[in-house]
């Protein structure tokens, strides 16, 4: 019987089983990410102080499907990954096969191509409440974007995770059959302005500067 996981229980234990595969420490991996050409407007500016100013005091008490709709949606509508090529899914059905072995689930969001369902993805976030969830978002992700990796034939792949206020983005390389190394960024908290500007700013790099066909 073939092996399968789904993304929401797999272990990084199991990744490993499947493909090879290493964190690494490289800020630099991400200068080029995070240095994009972005300038904000003064209505952005304000938006952005306004909705941390509205979230503050209760963000901590949110459940994940509070944190999704009252701060995580405005800041991803603003962005608007609504194209002609592509656009933003979430909860959305996604699967495919790594060495042979079959990963399938719900990606909390992605950016893909497709009308009716999710065909080519160029990006993912994983998102969780609050507290330290028993699940662990940055390997969901990682699993998601293995997957994207090979169902693109690329050897790159960007996503994001989000527990409560913090953010953190990985960007993941292929770097020999089936051997991969990952990149995770600083951490960024998106009730203190500047850095959810920066998060902003790295949302419009994705949409502009890696969302190619």
């Amino acid at each position: 019987m073939e092996k399968s996981y789904n993304f929401s229980t797999i272990k990084f234990s199991d990744l490993e089983d499947i493909v090879q595969i290493v964190p690494k420490l490289n800020p630099a991996k991400f200068e080029d990410w995070f240095t994009y050409p972005y300038e904000i407007s003064e209505e952005e500016n304000a938006f952005f102080k306004d909705l941390i100013e509205r979230h503050i005091t209760y963000l901590v008490f949110y459940t994940e499907e509070d944190l999704k709709m009252k701060f995580l949606s405005p800041i991803l509508y603003k962005i608007n990954f609504l194209t002609e090529k592509y656009h933003d899914w979430y909860d959305a059905n996604f699967s495919g096969k790594l060495n042979g072995v079959e990963i399938k689930g719900f990606a909390d969001f992605m950016v893909a191509t497709g009308i009716e369902q999710a065909k080519k993805p160029f990006f993912f976030i994983q998102e969780f409440k609050p507290s330290i969830p028993d699940r662990n978002p940055e390997i969901q992700l990682l699993a998601e974007m293995l997957v994207a990796v090979e169902k693109n034939q690329t050897t790159v792949m960007r996503g994001g995770y989000i527990i409560g206020q913090y953010w953190k983005f990985v960007v993941l390389e292929k770097v020999g059959e089936n051997d991969f190394q990952y990149f995770v960024s600083k951490s960024f908290d998106s009730l203190e302005l500047p850095d959810l500007l920066q998060i902003y700013i790295n949302l419009q790099a994705v949409k502009f500067k890696y969302c190619q066909d």
